[in-house]
């Protein structure tokens, strides 16, 4: 489907504890994270990399124009539930795109999850100094 054609997609994208909700439209290729322009946003250059990875492997840069709210977790988880979202987007807009998105790894969920703490330990596995006396 041409972007032309396209009206507006929403989608979701998770990463940890990151959800980000994506908001896809025919445009000019702006993004805004948290109504801020995605170099205000992330100040690394890797995280607005991963931003834009979806559509480099498309071949769709500067065609659309992508809102987004994230929340929760860190900035790098953000990015990549940013990624997923976009991912899951270009999907509803267009199915051929699939075989690329799934060959770079973006449709699949990033599954881990931070373990929770067990009681007596430190942390979720650290154990207490060993005391021999």
């Amino acid at each position: 489907m041409s972007p032309e054609r396209l009206s507006v997609i929403w989608s979701t994208g998770k990463r940890k504890s990151s959800v980000a909700r994506i908001r896809l439209q025919a445009g000019e290729g702006e993004i805004l994270v948290n109504a801020r322009p995605l170099d205000e946003y992330f100040g690394r250059e890797t995280s607005r990399m991963i931003v834009h990875q979806p559509f480099e492997v498309t071949s769709m840069l500067n065609r659309f124009r992508v809102d987004v709210n994230v929340r929760g977790g860190g900035v790098a988880a953000q990015a990549v539930a940013i990624r997923h979202g976009i991912t899951r987007a270009l999907l509803q807009a267009d199915p051929e795109l699939r075989t690329s998105l799934k060959k770079a790894g973006f449709i699949t969920r990033d599954p881990r999850e931070v373990e929770r703490k067990k009681y007596g330990r430190h942390k979720a596995r650290k154990r207490p100094q060993y005391s021999k006396r």
